[in-house]
Formats: C-alpha cells, sequence, structure tokens
C-alpha cells in the first residue's frame, strides 16, 4: 500500500473543502445551455460569453451561473 499517496489524497480532500485557497485567474468553460452551448471566459477579473445577451449587457445567466458556482473563489471585480 502507498501511504504516501494516502497522505496526498486525505491532503487534497481537505483542500477541497477550504475554498479560500483557490484564486482563480483565468479559464473557459462549455456551458450546455437550454437552446445553445456557451462558451464563457474569466480572465483577470472580466468575464465573456458568446451569447447575445452578455454582447449588449456585459452579463447574462451563464456567467452569473459560474459566479455562483465559484462563489468565494473569484476575486473581487475592481470598478473601473
Amino acid at each position: 500500500m502507498d501511504y504516501g499517496m494516502i497522505g496526498k489524497i486525505e491532503k487534497a480532500k481537505r483542500y477541497a473543502t477550504e475554498r479560500h485557497r483557490f484564486h482563480f485567474e483565468t479559464f473557459t468553460v462549455n456551458i450546455d445551455g437550454e437552446n445553445n452551448a456557451h462558451r464563457v471566459s474569466f480572465d483577470n477579473g472580466q468575464w465573456s460569453c458568446d451569447c447575445d445577451f452578455f454582447q449588449t449587457r456585459s452579463v447574462c445567466t451563464h456567467t452569473m451561473a459560474l459566479e455562483e458556482l465559484l462563489k468565494d473563489m473569484l476575486p473581487i471585480p475592481v470598478e473601473s
């Protein structure tokens, strides 16, 4: 039995519950919407989505869903 790996798995599970350890900078996610799939990106605090609603409002269901999913794990937006 690899006890070193067991310790790593236990540590990984603990980290996964300690959300404050994670600091997202950039990522891209494909979301299957009710009508179409959409590509959402997050880069240095800025959201982007390929849906029509986002293009006119800079926010959409897809970005809001990810904000909820990643609550307390994203940087606080800086007002410009």
